[in-house]
Protein backbone atom coordinates (compact mmCIF):
# COMPACT_ATOMS: atom_id res chain seq x y z
CA UNK A 1 0.00 0.00 0.00
CA UNK A 2 1.09 3.31 -0.98
CA UNK A 3 1.61 5.69 2.09
CA UNK A 4 -0.84 8.08 0.07
CA UNK A 5 -3.67 5.63 0.74
CA UNK A 6 -2.83 5.22 4.65
CA UNK A 7 -5.83 6.95 7.28
CA UNK A 8 -5.20 8.70 10.43
CA UNK A 9 -7.95 10.70 12.52
CA UNK A 10 -8.76 13.57 10.45
CA UNK A 11 -7.48 16.26 13.33
CA UNK A 12 -4.11 14.36 13.89
CA UNK A 13 -1.43 16.45 13.83
CA UNK A 14 2.34 15.68 13.17
CA UNK A 15 5.73 17.23 14.57
CA UNK A 16 8.50 17.30 11.94
CA UNK A 17 11.76 18.21 13.88
CA UNK A 18 14.19 19.29 11.74
CA UNK A 19 11.71 19.87 8.95
CA UNK A 20 13.54 22.57 7.01
CA UNK A 21 16.26 19.76 6.22
CA UNK A 22 16.10 17.25 3.25
CA UNK A 23 14.08 14.22 4.80
CA UNK A 24 12.18 16.53 7.30
CA UNK A 25 10.86 18.84 4.08
CA UNK A 26 9.45 16.13 2.22
CA UNK A 27 7.53 14.39 5.13
CA UNK A 28 6.55 17.57 5.83
CA UNK A 29 5.08 18.31 2.28
CA UNK A 30 3.78 14.20 2.31
CA UNK A 31 1.61 14.82 5.34
CA UNK A 32 0.52 18.29 4.15
CA UNK A 33 -0.36 16.35 0.94
CA UNK A 34 -2.57 13.72 3.15
CA UNK A 35 -4.39 17.16 4.44
CA UNK A 36 -3.31 16.82 7.78
CA UNK A 37 -1.41 19.21 10.15
CA UNK A 38 2.01 19.30 10.45
CA UNK A 39 4.31 21.19 13.18
CA UNK A 40 7.72 21.94 11.55
CA UNK A 41 10.20 22.61 14.10
CA UNK A 42 13.88 23.64 13.52
CA UNK A 43 16.51 25.76 14.42
CA UNK A 44 17.88 26.62 10.87
CA UNK A 45 21.78 25.53 11.54
CA UNK A 46 21.71 22.63 8.88
CA UNK A 47 17.89 23.44 7.79
CA UNK A 48 16.93 25.75 4.91
CA UNK A 49 14.43 28.55 4.95
CA UNK A 50 13.67 28.16 1.79
CA UNK A 51 12.06 24.47 2.47
CA UNK A 52 9.86 26.55 5.45
CA UNK A 53 8.76 28.51 2.55
CA UNK A 54 7.26 26.15 0.51
CA UNK A 55 4.63 25.16 2.91
CA UNK A 56 4.35 28.42 5.03
CA UNK A 57 0.80 29.66 3.20
CA UNK A 58 -0.47 26.03 3.84
CA UNK A 59 -3.09 26.99 6.72
CA UNK A 60 -1.72 23.59 7.95
CA UNK A 61 1.28 24.18 8.08
CA UNK A 62 3.21 25.61 11.54
CA UNK A 63 7.17 27.01 11.63
CA UNK A 64 8.29 26.82 15.67
CA UNK A 65 12.33 28.14 14.67
CA UNK A 66 13.37 26.47 18.04
CA UNK A 67 15.87 24.04 19.09
CA UNK A 68 15.55 20.21 20.29
CA UNK A 69 18.93 21.07 22.76
CA UNK A 70 16.76 22.80 24.66
CA UNK A 71 13.70 21.08 26.92
CA UNK A 72 10.93 23.53 27.19
CA UNK A 73 11.29 24.18 23.26
CA UNK A 74 10.59 20.50 22.69
CA UNK A 75 7.68 20.61 25.53
CA UNK A 76 6.25 23.50 23.58
CA UNK A 77 6.57 21.61 20.01
CA UNK A 78 4.83 18.29 21.50
CA UNK A 79 2.00 20.02 23.24
CA UNK A 80 -1.24 18.82 21.62
CA UNK A 81 1.03 16.73 18.91
CA UNK A 82 -0.50 12.78 18.33
CA UNK A 83 2.66 11.82 16.30
CA UNK A 84 6.64 12.91 16.37
CA UNK A 85 8.81 12.28 13.44
CA UNK A 86 12.36 13.09 15.31
CA UNK A 87 14.47 14.19 12.18
CA UNK A 88 16.71 16.52 14.08
CA UNK A 89 20.48 15.92 13.98
CA UNK A 90 23.74 16.72 12.76
CA UNK A 91 24.96 14.41 9.79
CA UNK A 92 27.86 13.48 8.56
CA UNK A 93 30.93 10.91 9.64
CA UNK A 94 33.46 12.68 8.89
CA UNK A 95 32.19 15.65 10.50
CA UNK A 96 31.28 14.47 13.84
CA UNK A 97 34.96 12.93 13.76
CA UNK A 98 35.95 16.31 14.22
CA UNK A 99 33.02 17.57 16.42
CA UNK A 100 32.24 14.75 18.77
CA UNK A 101 31.18 16.75 21.53
CA UNK A 102 28.72 18.79 19.43
CA UNK A 103 27.11 15.37 18.13
CA UNK A 104 26.78 14.69 21.37
CA UNK A 105 24.60 17.42 22.39
CA UNK A 106 22.86 17.20 19.32
CA UNK A 107 22.50 14.18 18.58
CA UNK A 108 21.85 12.54 21.93
CA UNK A 109 20.94 15.01 24.44
CA UNK A 110 18.61 16.53 21.50
CA UNK A 111 16.72 13.11 21.45
CA UNK A 112 16.65 12.58 24.42
CA UNK A 113 14.98 15.93 25.02
CA UNK A 114 12.20 15.13 22.65
CA UNK A 115 11.43 11.55 23.96
CA UNK A 116 10.74 13.09 26.93
CA UNK A 117 8.54 15.65 26.07
CA UNK A 118 6.41 13.43 23.76
CA UNK A 119 6.50 11.14 26.81
CA UNK A 120 5.45 14.06 28.89
CA UNK A 121 2.77 15.10 26.79
CA UNK A 122 1.15 12.10 25.94
CA UNK A 123 2.23 11.53 22.27
CA UNK A 124 1.16 8.52 20.72
CA UNK A 125 4.26 7.53 18.44
CA UNK A 126 7.48 8.59 18.38
CA UNK A 127 9.72 7.86 15.36
CA UNK A 128 13.08 8.85 15.04
CA UNK A 129 15.81 8.95 12.68
CA UNK A 130 18.55 6.41 13.24
CA UNK A 131 21.48 5.89 10.78
CA UNK A 132 22.74 2.45 8.68
CA UNK A 133 25.79 3.51 10.27
CA UNK A 134 25.46 1.32 13.85
CA UNK A 135 26.32 -1.91 11.74
CA UNK A 136 29.95 -0.15 12.23
CA UNK A 137 32.82 -2.76 11.13
CA UNK A 138 30.19 -6.19 10.59
CA UNK A 139 31.27 -7.81 7.70
CA UNK A 140 27.95 -9.29 7.25
CA UNK A 141 26.32 -8.36 4.16
CA UNK A 142 22.94 -8.07 4.41
CA UNK A 143 22.86 -5.74 7.55
CA UNK A 144 20.50 -6.97 9.32
CA UNK A 145 18.92 -5.97 13.16
CA UNK A 146 20.62 -7.65 15.97
CA UNK A 147 23.98 -8.10 13.98
CA UNK A 148 26.19 -4.79 14.85
CA UNK A 149 29.78 -4.56 15.18
CA UNK A 150 31.94 -2.48 16.14
CA UNK A 151 31.42 1.49 15.65
CA UNK A 152 33.28 3.11 13.43
CA UNK A 153 32.57 7.08 14.14
CA UNK A 154 30.74 9.18 16.86
CA UNK A 155 27.97 9.51 14.19
CA UNK A 156 27.64 6.20 14.61
CA UNK A 157 27.62 6.02 18.56
CA UNK A 158 25.07 9.01 18.88
CA UNK A 159 22.87 7.11 16.62
CA UNK A 160 22.86 3.85 18.43
CA UNK A 161 22.64 5.48 22.59
CA UNK A 162 19.23 7.12 20.55
CA UNK A 163 18.03 3.31 19.86
CA UNK A 164 19.21 2.52 23.46
CA UNK A 165 17.30 5.39 24.72
CA UNK A 166 14.33 4.11 22.03
CA UNK A 167 13.80 0.67 23.79
CA UNK A 168 14.05 1.79 27.62
CA UNK A 169 11.62 4.62 26.97
CA UNK A 170 9.23 2.10 25.34
CA UNK A 171 10.36 -0.61 28.03
CA UNK A 172 9.86 1.91 31.20
CA UNK A 173 7.38 4.55 30.08
CA UNK A 174 5.33 2.59 27.65
CA UNK A 175 6.56 5.33 24.82
CA UNK A 176 5.73 3.84 21.64
CA UNK A 177 8.94 4.63 19.75
CA UNK A 178 10.00 3.34 16.65
CA UNK A 179 14.18 3.67 15.21
CA UNK A 180 14.41 3.70 11.33
CA UNK A 181 18.17 3.09 10.27
CA UNK A 182 18.50 5.27 7.22
CA UNK A 183 20.72 3.33 3.91
CA UNK A 184 21.84 6.30 1.91
CA UNK A 185 18.94 9.03 1.20
CA UNK A 186 19.03 10.67 -1.90
CA UNK A 187 16.44 12.69 -3.57
CA UNK A 188 14.61 16.01 -4.30
CA UNK A 189 16.02 19.18 -1.83
CA UNK A 190 19.30 17.09 -0.66
CA UNK A 191 21.78 19.55 0.17
CA UNK A 192 24.63 19.38 -2.91
CA UNK A 193 26.78 22.15 -1.13
CA UNK A 194 29.97 22.03 1.25
CA UNK A 195 31.99 20.12 2.32
CA UNK A 196 30.04 17.37 3.99
CA UNK A 197 27.39 17.11 1.47
CA UNK A 198 26.24 13.36 0.01
CA UNK A 199 27.91 11.96 -2.89
CA UNK A 200 25.04 12.00 -5.11
CA UNK A 201 23.80 15.74 -5.31
CA UNK A 202 27.56 16.74 -4.67
CA UNK A 203 28.63 14.42 -8.04
CA UNK A 204 25.45 15.64 -9.59
CA UNK A 205 26.17 19.40 -9.20
CA UNK A 206 29.39 19.41 -10.06
CA UNK A 207 28.65 17.34 -13.22
CA UNK A 208 26.35 20.43 -14.38
CA UNK A 209 28.98 22.49 -13.74
CA UNK A 210 31.59 20.90 -15.49
CA UNK A 211 33.91 20.19 -12.38
CA UNK A 212 36.14 17.62 -11.75
CA UNK A 213 34.39 15.05 -8.86
CA UNK A 214 36.50 13.35 -6.69
CA UNK A 215 35.95 9.83 -5.29
CA UNK A 216 37.16 8.78 -2.11
CA UNK A 217 39.02 5.60 -2.27
CA UNK A 218 38.60 3.17 -5.21
CA UNK A 219 35.06 3.92 -6.06
CA UNK A 220 34.19 0.26 -5.47
CA UNK A 221 32.38 0.95 -2.23
CA UNK A 222 28.89 -0.16 -2.17
CA UNK A 223 25.87 1.20 -0.67
CA UNK A 224 21.98 0.60 -0.44
CA UNK A 225 20.67 3.69 -1.70
CA UNK A 226 17.23 4.49 -1.25
CA UNK A 227 15.22 7.28 -2.44
CA UNK A 228 13.64 9.66 0.01
CA UNK A 229 9.98 8.85 -1.05
CA UNK A 230 10.65 5.30 0.48
CA UNK A 231 11.45 7.10 3.89
CA UNK A 232 8.65 8.80 4.06
CA UNK A 233 6.88 5.95 3.65
CA UNK A 234 8.68 4.01 6.47
CA UNK A 235 7.99 7.29 8.69
CA UNK A 236 4.19 7.33 8.03
CA UNK A 237 3.87 3.51 8.33
CA UNK A 238 6.05 3.57 11.50
CA UNK A 239 3.23 6.34 12.71
CA UNK A 240 0.30 3.56 12.16
CA UNK A 241 2.68 0.25 13.78
CA UNK A 242 1.33 -1.74 16.32
CA UNK A 243 2.47 -0.82 20.11
CA UNK A 244 3.99 -4.62 19.95
CA UNK A 245 6.38 -3.25 17.24
CA UNK A 246 7.55 -0.61 19.16
CA UNK A 247 10.93 -0.17 20.99
CA UNK A 248 12.89 -1.37 18.09
CA UNK A 249 15.19 -0.81 15.22
CA UNK A 250 14.12 -1.21 11.55
CA UNK A 251 16.57 -1.23 8.39
CA UNK A 252 14.69 1.66 5.80
CA UNK A 253 16.37 1.15 2.13
CA UNK A 254 15.47 -0.51 -0.53
CA UNK A 255 17.36 -3.87 -0.27
CA UNK A 256 19.71 -3.06 -3.37
CA UNK A 257 23.99 -2.50 -3.73
CA UNK A 258 25.05 -0.18 -6.28
CA UNK A 259 28.81 0.68 -6.73
CA UNK A 260 29.93 4.26 -6.39
CA UNK A 261 32.04 4.05 -9.19
CA UNK A 262 28.90 2.32 -11.29
CA UNK A 263 26.83 5.22 -10.27
CA UNK A 264 29.24 7.72 -10.90
CA UNK A 265 29.49 6.71 -14.65
CA UNK A 266 25.71 6.55 -14.81
CA UNK A 267 25.54 9.72 -13.75
CA UNK A 268 27.84 10.94 -16.86
CA UNK A 269 25.53 9.34 -19.02
CA UNK A 270 22.84 10.94 -18.17
CA UNK A 271 23.79 14.24 -18.07
CA UNK A 272 25.93 14.00 -21.19
CA UNK A 273 29.53 14.51 -20.14
CA UNK A 274 32.70 13.09 -19.90
CA UNK A 275 34.72 13.74 -17.18
CA UNK A 276 36.82 11.48 -15.71
CA UNK A 277 37.16 11.51 -11.69
CA UNK A 278 40.02 12.12 -9.58
CA UNK A 279 40.69 9.25 -6.62
CA UNK A 280 41.02 10.53 -3.09
CA UNK A 281 42.28 8.66 0.12
CA UNK A 282 39.31 6.47 2.08
CA UNK A 283 37.64 8.36 4.40
CA UNK A 284 38.08 7.95 7.95
CA UNK A 285 34.91 6.33 9.35
CA UNK A 286 33.08 4.99 6.43
CA UNK A 287 31.95 1.64 6.02
CA UNK A 288 33.06 -0.39 2.52
CA UNK A 289 29.50 -1.96 1.80
CA UNK A 290 26.66 -1.67 2.81
CA UNK A 291 23.20 -3.33 1.77
CA UNK A 292 20.34 -3.80 3.40
CA UNK A 293 17.67 -6.43 4.47
CA UNK A 294 14.49 -5.06 4.87
CA UNK A 295 12.54 -8.15 6.13
CA UNK A 296 12.15 -6.93 9.35
CA UNK A 297 10.86 -3.46 8.30
CA UNK A 298 8.23 -5.60 5.94
CA UNK A 299 6.81 -7.98 8.09
CA UNK A 300 6.17 -5.41 11.35
CA UNK A 301 5.93 -2.27 9.91
CA UNK A 302 4.12 -2.88 6.07
CA UNK A 303 6.93 -1.17 4.71
CA UNK A 304 6.85 -1.65 0.94
CA UNK A 305 9.75 0.76 -0.70
CA UNK A 306 7.97 1.36 -4.12
CA UNK A 307 10.96 3.04 -5.59
CA UNK A 308 13.90 1.34 -6.72
CA UNK A 309 17.49 2.93 -7.09
CA UNK A 310 17.00 3.64 -10.90
CA UNK A 311 13.26 5.07 -10.44
CA UNK A 312 14.91 7.61 -7.16
CA UNK A 313 17.57 8.37 -9.75
CA UNK A 314 15.99 9.12 -12.53
CA UNK A 315 13.09 11.34 -10.63
CA UNK A 316 16.41 13.16 -8.29
CA UNK A 317 18.51 14.28 -11.55
CA UNK A 318 15.36 16.15 -13.04
CA UNK A 319 14.62 17.55 -10.02
CA UNK A 320 18.34 19.33 -9.80
CA UNK A 321 18.52 19.76 -13.83
CA UNK A 322 15.26 22.46 -12.88
CA UNK A 323 16.90 23.59 -9.26
CA UNK A 324 20.41 23.88 -9.29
Amino acid sequence: MSYKELKFPKDSVFLVTGGAGFIGSNLCEAILSMGYKVRCMDNLSTGKRENVDLFIDNPNYTFLEKDIRNLEDCMEACDGVDYVMNEAAWGSVPRSIEMPLFYEENNIRGTLNMMEAARQKGVKKFVYASSSSVYGDHPVLPKTEGQEGNLLSPYALTKRVDEEYGKLYKKLYGLDTYGLRYFNVFGKRQDPNGAYAAVIPKFIKMLINDETPTINGDGKQSRDFTYVENVVEANLKACLAPTEAAGEAYNVAFGGREYLIDIYYMLCDALGKKIEPNFGPDRAGDIKHSNADISKAKKLLGYDPEYSFEKGIKLAIDWYKENL
